[in-house]
């Protein structure tokens, strides 16, 4: 090794000017669980419990909702403060729509006919486009005509081919 590069790593480790103690080891940073600590401390502080059994939590905003699947939830009724804890995942209205008509509150019907209003302009469009499948489907099968038999057709056809 040059003394160059050794001068640049002594230098490095000392905390003062020259003269003074190195330092024995590395600082340590603190890392994002003390966060997580002092936000336990302070919902404690205020008195929240936890509620259990409860399997999944649908916050609604706009026309998006986001899904909590077996989250923890914690409350404090006194502070008006509730906790939902766990991996969420961003759902439009439309897609969970059959399962969470239950749970649309009175400030949500207003999404709910929006949403309504959406389906019967595009229903009157994809029920034209099944009667236009059907006709097409039609035009694959021949109709039986009176006094004709499929034995007779067929012999026709072999005849002809």
């Amino acid at each position: 090794m040059n003394v160059e590069k050794l001068m640049k790593m002594a230098g490095a480790v000392r905390t003062g000017g020259k003269g003074s103690v190195r330092r024995k080891k590395k600082a340590v940073h603190k890392t994002t669980t003390t966060d997580d600590k002092r936000l336990q401390s302070t919902l404690k502080r205020i008195g929240v419990n936890a509620i259990p059994a409860i399997e999944e939590v649908n916050i609604f905003k706009d026309d998006v909702v986001i899904q909590f699947i077996n989250p923890k939830v914690q409350a404090s009724i006194a502070a008006n403060t509730w906790v939902v804890s766990g991996s969420p995942q961003t759902k439009k209205l439309q897609d969970i729509l059959p399962g969470i008509i239950n749970q649309l509150g009175p400030d949500n019907l207003d999404n709910l006919r929006k949403l309504a209003e959406q389906f019967q302009k595009q229903a009157p469009g994809a029920t034209a486009g099944a009667t236009a499948t059907q006709e097409d489907d039609d035009d694959d099968v021949p109709d039986l005509v009176a006094g004709e038999t499929f034995e007779a057709a067929a012999e026709e056809g072999h005849t002809t081919a």
